[in-house]
């Protein structure tokens, strides 16, 4: 009953939205190249279906790729950061400041420096912009972890590899799955950036481009609402993965 429940409520609340979408462009008498609506979406999917079949799987690979990078790196610097407290008084305002700046000015300094890489760029970016929540979460939940816990490992005779696998990752696993859900949703923003911005560019970005060079709105609205799926779909991998390796973690409201 619960699972059937959390199907059916996401779906109901997708419906609604589209619902209300509808309503606001009919009642405002917006013409397609103004807003489009959910009903213009179909037919664009049909004319231009395999562009995005193409383009969306290009731009979904590219985006794993660089939120794996961004995981093994924000994880291996948040372990630093988070057993080291002279490392993390380093790193963070250079992490906090490289953070504070505007992606989308990076992005065309990116493509200059490797024109022509289209695919290394793209990774690269996706990478850049998602690692730093992963980095403090992993950090944040080393450097809070209870002294006690580490004391009592060690008077056991317990090596400090024993104490990170024991103690320290499972402690770790629900701040880092927090942060992994975040960063998905950026690193698509980060994907999306260097398709629409790169003269090389490819993917569903590159194809939101044409759409808006061309003035198809439909089109452009169309390529938004596939990456909204897609963000969704890799969102709820990392919900998956999540009850399996952090399901403890979870509160089930009493009511």
């Amino acid at each position: 009953m619960m699972k059937l429940r959390q199907i059916l409520v996401p779906m109901a609340a997708i419906v609604i939205f589209g619902l209300v979408w509808e309503m606001l462009v009919w009642a405002n008498g917006w013409p397609d190249y103004v807003m489009a609506s959910p009903s213009d979406l179909p037919p664009a999917y049909a004319q231009y279906w395999e562009l995005f079949l193409v383009m969306g799987w290009q731009t979904l690979w590219r985006t794993v790729v660089g939120l794996v990078l961004a995981i093994v790196f924000g994880v291996l610097l948040g372990m630093i950061m988070g057993f080291s407290k002279l490392m993390r008084d380093a790193l963070y305002p250079l992490l906090v400041g490289f953070n504070a700046i505007p992606k989308a000015t990076v992005v065309p300094i990116v493509a200059l420096l490797f024109v022509g890489e289209h695919n290394f760029n793209t990774i690269l970016i996706a990478f850049m912009i998602s690692f730093f929540p992963i980095a403090v979460s992993v950090s944040i939940g080393l450097s809070t972890l209870e002294p006690e816990y580490r004391d009592i490992l060690r008077s056991l005779g317990a090596s400090q590899t024993t104490i990170f696998w024991k103690i320290a990752l499972p402690k770790t696993l629900p701040e880092f799955f927090g942060a992994l859900k975040v960063a998905v949703t950026l690193a698509f923003i980060g994907t999306n950036l260097m398709e629409i911005v790169s003269p090389h560019g490819r993917g569903l970005g590159a194809l939101f481009d044409s759409g808006k060079t061309n003035s198809d709105y439909p089109l452009m609205f169309a390529v938004l609402i596939a990456l909204a799926l897609m963000g969704i779909l890799l969102y709820y991998v990392v919900v998956a993965l999540e009850k399996i390796f952090a399901g403890w973690a979870e509160r089930t409201p009493s009511h």
